[in-house]
């Protein structure tokens, strides 16, 4: 009910060598015991884009066949989580040799650098495969953005003290399924795409069976389950924040990254599908 169709294991030489790195940084950021703040989250986003585009590369046969199975669904997301992991320990000890440094300002350039330039590469390839048509990217990034921004705004005035306590992490979440929702709605609803994630799909089926459904269409539903589980998480999470800020955000982190990443792989995937 969870993972999407076409969710597989890489072969085991790669599953193997994905688990040992993983390990291996997850063991190296515990012995550093870094610092984990709002910009941290928000330096993270970029990275998120990251495995998303590179998935979508992998749609694209962009891969060479060694290195096609480490951006496989699922092992993208560990290939990526790792590199990123390495990226912020080289930035800590950066940070460390240097004055008036940031580790979040550090992971995050180093992170937008490599999605701009893997998300241009993405586009040329679609270019050189068929047409690129951005108009729906376009339009479902700022549509998400409305959204986000209303339900954001939703919480501060309602609860006012969740809003302030989680900040640019919290907002970061509420985005992040904001704009899986909106993309997903698009691609149903306007693309005639079809939902990979059961679970997705149950929401989808019950909209298929109200009575506005033939007027209004079918992803509405899906982005109001969507944003208002991200403003229960939010709401969920302040007293989280308050008392554990390190562990908590970390967590924000993840469920930012389980909205964005596949936000962002609809909006490029049907950009580059022409």
């Amino acid at each position: 009910m969870v993972l999407p169709e076409g969710f597989t294991l890489p072969p085991l030489p790669y599953l193997v060598g994905l688990g040992i790195g993983f390990a291996a940084v997850v063991v190296l950021l515990w012995a550093l015991s870094p610092n984990i703040t709002d910009w941290t989250v928000v330096a993270f986003a970029p990275w998120m884009v990251t495995g998303s585009v590179l998935h979508v590369l992998y749609q694209q046969e962009a891969f060479p066949p060694m290195l096609k199975p480490l951006f496989g669904t699922g092992a993208v997301y560990v290939t990526t989580a790792t590199v990123a992991g390495l990226v912020w320990i080289v930035s800590i000890f950066l940070t460390a040799m240097r004055r008036n440094a940031s580790v979040a300002r550090q992971l995050g350039t180093i992170g937008t650098g490599v999605a701009v330039t893997f998300a241009m590469f993405s586009l040329y390839v679609g270019v050189r495969n068929g047409p690129v048509d951005l108009f729906w990217p376009v339009i479902g990034g700022a549509l998400a953005v409305v959204v986000a921004a209303l339900a954001w705004l939703l919480l501060g005035l309602t609860i006012t003290e969740a809003a302030a306590v989680t900040g640019t992490s919290g907002a970061l979440v509420v985005f992040a399924h904001s704009l899986d929702g909106v993309s997903t709605a698009i691609g149903v609803d306007v693309l005639g795409a079809d939902e990979r994630t059961p679970a997705s799909q149950v929401v989808l089926d019950l909209a298929g069976r109200l009575p506005v459904a033939d007027t209004v269409g079918v992803g509405w539903l899906f982005v109001l389950v969507k944003v208002s589980l991200a403003l229960l998480v939010v709401w969920l999470f302040e007293e989280y924040v308050r008392e554990s800020p390190r562990q908590a955000r970390l967590l924000l982190a993840f469920v930012a990254a389980v909205g964005l990443g596949p936000g962002v792989y609809n909006l490029l995937l049907f950009a580059v599908s022409g």
